[in-house]
């Protein structure tokens, strides 16, 4: 029995593999692209920097999904068995080549994302990092500041079951509807008062755990005018879908008067779809899953809409 020598490729078919792959990866190039549009709009300083890590993963998985189907593709036309032939295929040994190019490939496009990756996490910790306060030392529960009064720059963002509550510190301003000033370096006191939420707003690229008995401290800049939506991102009960508030950006001025307005207005229940629902299912009862009693809504000075259309 002689051995045969395994045919080298030749010019034609090393030329036709270079094109080949060329082509795949202009086309993950072109996808790389195209995952931007996949997104919400840009909202906050974080969003370029999170948009761009998924265009390189996009492009990277594109690559490597065409380049493994192509690999099967070419398998199956070109090396499959004749016709109505049932034998056995020739025990091969091992490629100590093609082992070494399978790991290696592999190896560096995984540490190109790792790289990517902390390099990015690193900007966004330059935007502003995110800290964790225990509520069990009283003075952390205030916020851990002189009078326990928040930065005039920071926002109290208050997430229950299921409402979500904010306040302005310095302006004695409350609501639940989230306002913010154009351009202007924010910081975001997260508490929750029951169980796990999920702080996230898909156009600031923002999503962070409200976690019970912790304050967490997270800051981005809004970077385009615009309402967009806050969005529960932890099931925390039956309404946690329904548990979601607008998030309005505007100018300076306007920032401005809407704060002198909300100040001049009385308190008043603030918007709580879980609440209304829940009050009209003990009236006109139907059933189903015993639930949570939902908190009371928060008594706010403006309690907004949740009607009026909202970019993203």
């Amino acid at each position: 029995m002689t051995s045969s020598t395994p045919r080298r490729p030749g010019p034609i078919a090393l030329a036709a593999l270079a094109i080949w792959i060329g082509l795949l990866a202009l086309i993950s190039y072109w996808m790389a692209g195209e995952s931007y549009r996949w997104l919400p709009v840009q909202a906050s300083n974080a969003a370029p920097l999170v948009d761009g890590l998924f265009s390189f993963e996009t492009g990277v998985g594109t690559f490597v999904f065409l380049g493994v189907v192509s690999v099967m593709g070419w398998v199956m036309l070109v090396h499959r068995a004749e016709k109505y032939d049932e034998s056995d295929a020739e025990p091969i040994e091992g490629n100590t080549k093609l082992e070494v190019i399978w790991t290696a490939i592999p190896f560096v496009l995984v540490m190109a994302i790792a790289w990517y990756a902390i390099q990015i996490n690193t900007e966004l910790g330059v935007l502003g990092p995110m800290e964790h306060i225990h509520l069990r030392n009283p003075q952390e529960q205030q916020g851990g500041y002189p009078g326990g009064r928040l930065p005039v720059e920071q926002v109290e963002v208050i997430a229950r079951q299921w409402s979500w509550e904010f306040r302005y510190p310095g302006q004695h301003v409350s609501s639940t509807e989230l306002h913010l000033e154009l351009n202007r370096p924010i910081t975001f006191r997260l508490v929750s008062e029951d169980v796990l939420h999920g702080f996230f707003i898909p156009a600031f690229r923002l999503k962070q755990d409200v976690i019970p008995g912790r304050a967490i401290d997270f800051s981005l800049t809004p970077t385009r005018l615009g309402r967009y939506r806050l969005r529960d991102s932890q099931f925390s009960g039956t309404w946690f879908a329904a548990n979601q508030a607008d998030v309005v950006v505007e100018t300076a001025d306007d920032h401005a008067l809407w704060l002198k307005q909300a100040a001049a207005a009385p308190l008043q229940s603030g918007l709580s779809v879980a609440a209304a629902e829940y009050t009209e299912q003990q009236t006109n009862p139907r059933g189903g899953w015993p639930t949570v009693v939902p908190a009371p809504p928060p008594q706010v000075n403006v309690p907004g809409s949740s009607t009026l259309p909202h970019d993203a």
